[in-house]
């Protein structure tokens, strides 16, 4: 059964954070606790179609005094707040910006003796366009979650899926379905991780690149994750230069093209 502070996570969306550009063009900010130095997880996100933002911040502060400070902050504002858990292990803070279109919110755990908090700023109104990449939908699906990051030109996106089959199945579907949208296999890499086996999958286009990873959950359902990054960031993978030299590939094609169609 799902904790308290667990359903409200759910309910309100805040595992992210959203910068929203406003028309006079200024960056809304995260929720800040005083006194605590803040983290940002990565840049923009996108989640299930939202746009968000994250950071997290550690505190000695108990978390009732910390859940209480951003409750009194925002409802002296006038916004609508609601406070969620049972303040000593758990809780959840968050607060509706009905003007701005906005809900900001904050996450508290009790982690080694501290209070961790992850601060989170949402758009309620926007929705992201829709983009796939090279991330596939397979058959079978049961839950499928995407994430991407907004940091253009080596942006990324993220699929965590559950899928209906076994291992070999739906290693095979992915196969199939790379090799279909023109991605080259150019990595493949096996191992056991506590007696499981998990595959890894590489794949090149165009100087994209798309990791995927399968995971045995049970025989008849597989884990998988996948990511595709722009060659931008090559460094965050382990066949970088495979990536270089297909973006590079890529961009002589391009050249031979436009050569061609200025010849006279």
């Amino acid at each position: 059964m799902r904790s308290t502070a667990s359903r409200a996570l759910a309910r309100a969306g805040l595992w992210s954070v959203l910068l929203v550009a406003l028309a006079a063009g200024a960056e809304q900010e995260l929720p800040l606790y005083p006194g605590a130095v803040h983290t940002r997880i990565g840049n923009d996100l996108i989640i299930a179609g939202e746009y968000y933002r994250l950071a997290y911040f550690t505190t000695d502060d108990p978390m009732e005094k910390v859940a209480d400070y951003f409750a009194k902050h925002w409802r002296e504002q006038g916004y609508p707040t609601v406070v969620e858990g049972d303040l000593r292990e758990e809780a959840v803070v968050s607060a509706l910006y009905t003007r701005e279109g906005l809900q900001r919110g904050v996450v508290l755990r009790r982690h080694l003796g501290k209070t961790v908090g992850f601060t989170a700023l949402r758009d309620l109104w926007v929705r992201a366009p829709k983009k796939q990449g090279g991330l596939v939908k397979l058959e079978g699906t049961l839950f499928s979650e995407d994430i991407t990051t907004r940091d253009d030109p080596g942006g990324s996106q993220h699929r965590s899926s559950l899928v209906q089959g076994s291992l070999d199945t739906v290693r095979q579907q992915v196969a199939e379905s790379m090799t279909r949208q023109g991605y080259t296999l150019v990595r493949e890499a096996g191992v056991k991780l506590d007696g499981a086996p998990r595959f890894t999958l590489e794949h090149a286009r165009k100087g994209e690149q798309v990791v995927t990873t399968l995971s045995r959950v049970d025989d008849e359902t597989t884990a998988v994750l996948q990511m595709s990054v722009g060659s931008d960031r090559p460094d965050a993978l382990p066949n970088g230069e495979a990536v270089r030299q297909s973006r590079a590939a890529y961009e002589r094609e391009q050249a031979k093209k436009a050569r061609a169609e200025g010849s006279p």
